[in-house]
């Protein structure tokens, strides 16, 4: 779950839930917010879900985040624009710059 940088962790939370500390822009970058149950829920768009991906790609591993990235392309989710916007804004721009470079 993504948090902003000087949010408090809720105190009861369940296990396997993992909190992560987003900064301002980065929380923003591709949020979409939905009504849920009647709770407005933050939802990231696929863009910044796939670099996400790769900003955590040591804890995940990197195959499920090229994974991510072919799908997004291939499911025209996203375009090129928009994951480079967001792999900027998640600073993992040179990271995914080969990985979409062999996709076009």
């Amino acid at each position: 779950m993504a948090i902003g940088e000087r949010t408090r962790l809720p105190k009861a939370h369940e296990q396997g839930i993992r909190f992560f500390r987003f900064s301002e822009a980065a929380l923003q970058c591709g949020a979409n917010t939905h009504i849920i149950e009647g709770v407005p829920v933050l939802i990231y768009d696929p863009a910044k879900t796939v670099a996400d991906c790769f900003k955590y790609r040591n804890k995940i591993g990197l195959d499920v985040a090229m994974e991510a990235l072919r799908d997004c392309w291939r499911q025209r989710k996203a375009t090129m624009d928009e994951l480079w916007q967001a792999a900027k804004v998640c600073r993992v721009s040179r990271i995914m710059r080969p990985y979409m470079e062999s996709l076009v």
